[in-house]
């Protein structure tokens, strides 16, 4: 592999820009040295901020800055910084980005800074990894679903076998969203769906430049 390799990368308007990935030795270009002004001006200006747990409170916030991006003719940009937090809430944010292509046919750049974890991942998932790009601090987590529930079996066996039942409907449901939430990350990548779900059952931390050689992101700003 060379110390540098370019990729084409698609901005709001339809042209496409190269941009170098920095790859070998120490000291190599850095990805951002290529990207074109304009792309800059767009990843260097989001129009939604998140930083901090993904909660409640976040995914409002989201919503209100959504709302006024959509007033305009502008694209989507969202920086985000976070540990994590309700997976729902990421799901909930992940599906509002969707739309926004699909809908209001709007392009959605994403930008992670210093790290993007957990429920920050099913976020970052639902851009196109085109449009995805992280600082050079940025460190990304990957992991499984987490499920903190307790099964009380009391009772008559044919009712606690029900109860059974529903809990694995339910494990197997979670299970079943984030296959899909990974396969929609790993997209167009050079990682598979199952290597990345094998990572993931041990934590699986990614840097900025490795992602970038992955293919997960387009670029390092």
């Amino acid at each position: 592999m060379t110390d540098t390799e370019t990729m084409s990368v698609r901005v709001d308007d339809g042209t496409q820009t190269v941009v170098a990935g920095a790859f070998g030795r120490s000291g190599a270009e850095p990805a951002s040295a290529r990207i074109n002004h304009r792309t800059k001006t767009i990843l260097l200006e989001p129009n939604i901020r998140l930083y901090g747990p993904i909660n409640d409170a976040s995914v409002n916030g989201f919503f209100d800055q959504l709302r006024s991006v959509l007033q305009t003719d502008k694209p989507v940009v969202l920086e985000l910084t976070t540990e994590g937090g309700d997976a729902e809430g990421g799901r909930r944010i992940a599906l509002e980005l969707r739309l926004c292509r699909e809908w209001h046919k709007r392009d959605t750049f994403f930008v992670g800074k210093t790290v993007v974890m957990s429920a920050g991942i099913t976020i970052m998932a639902a851009v196109p990894r085109d449009h995805r790009f992280l600082t050079r601090d940025a460190v990304l987590l990957i992991h499984e679903r987490r499920l903190e529930k307790k099964l009380d079996l009391n009772g008559p066996i044919r009712a606690n076998i029900q109860l059974v039942r529903e809990m694995l409907a339910q494990l197997e449901t979670a299970e079943r969203i984030e296959r899909d939430g990974f396969a929609e990350f790993a997209q167009g990548s050079k990682i598979g769906l199952e290597e990345l779900s094998k990572r993931a059952t041990n934590n699986c931390y990614l840097t900025a430049q490795e992602a970038l050689e992955l293919d997960l992101i387009a670029g390092v700003i």
